[in-house]
Order: structure tokens, then sequence, then C-alpha cells
């Protein structure tokens, strides 16, 4: 039986015991994910209800994907910049693509967030006193310096004309001619 379900914002086919690299997906290696949205699912050239269809998954492990280069220019600017990214991959084995045999493994899947949620509030408490302990501790940056006002070309003045811009020239004396 094969399914296409979609994840991390891409469709993927898959059938019992395919291997695919998908979005990050939360989880250490050896967890069990249920990929909850079946698009399409069937058996040959036979189409199933795909709202039957639950898609069970092993995560083999988590990953990043070959570097990309970003690489920007401008001509004639003197403009350069490259960066790179590695985007997070999970991978993932597909272990059954079934009606309702692994719809007990979703409830399961369910519960593991909301454990993880309460596991990771009392570290956000602590983080949230640790700066308050720091302050208490009289341990203060000192000022920093407040740099000048930039310059640019343009002033608050009113926009004057040429004539008051500029003081008039005085037109050079011309000399005598000798006859």
């Amino acid at each position: 039986m094969f399914a296409v379900v979609r994840t991390g914002g891409k469709q993927y086919r898959v059938a019992a015991g395919d291997k695919i690299a998908v979005e990050k997906l939360a989880g250490e290696a050896g967890d069990t994910v249920t990929l909850g949205d079946v698009l399409l699912a069937g058996e040959g050239d036979k189409i199933a209800d795909a709202s039957k269809v639950a898609v069970s998954a092993e995560i083999i492990a988590q990953a990043k994907s070959e570097k990309v280069v970003v690489f920007k220019k401008r001509r004639r600017h003197n403009y350069r910049r490259k960066a790179g990214h590695r985007q997070q991959l999970t991978l993932l084995r597909i272990t059954a693509v079934g009606d309702s045999k692994a719809a007990p493994k979703k409830e399961a899947a369910k519960a593991a967030p909301a454990e993880e949620a309460a596991q990771a509030a009392p570290a956000k408490e602590a983080a949230k006193k640790a700066p308050a302990k720091k302050a208490e501790a009289g341990e203060t940056k000192p000022a920093a310096k407040k740099a000048a006002p930039k310059k640019t070309g343009a002033t608050d003045k009113p926009a004057e004309s040429k004539a008051d811009a500029a003081p008039a020239k005085k037109a050079p004396a011309k000399k005598a001619e000798k006859k």
C-alpha cells in the first residue's frame, strides 16, 4: 500500500520500508511519529479512502542538508555578500501505511508534546530568574556613549534660491586700456 503525505509544506509518496528526508520534526532518533496529513492512499490501481489511512514512521536521525551558498552582488558598486545555509532535516523510515493500525500510535504522539511542554516550563522559569539574580548582585554595564548624529546632505532649512544661497560676486574691475 502507498500513500501521499504532506509534511513541511512538501508532498511525499511513501510505502512501508521507504526512507525519506523531511523538514525538521520534533523528536529524537528511535522515536515514532505519525504523519497525519494523508492526501491520497491506494494499492496498485485502486484508490482507498485517505481519511481512514494513517502513516507511521520511525525517526532515524536529525541531520542537516547540503550547504546552499547565497551570493549577492550589485554591479559597479563594490557590493558583494556571501553567506551559507544548511536546512535542518529529519530522516524517517516509514514503518506502516495502513488503516486503523497506526491510530493507537497517533494518541501516543499527541501525549508526547504535552510532556515536553511540561518539562520545558521549569526551564523557562529558571531562565527568567537568572537575569534577576544578576541585577541583584549589582553587576551593571557601564553606560554606553551616545554617537554623534550623522550628518546628511540635506539641512533642516527650507530650500533657498540660488541668488539667496551664494553671495553675489563682484565683477572684476576693468583696467584702463592704454592707447
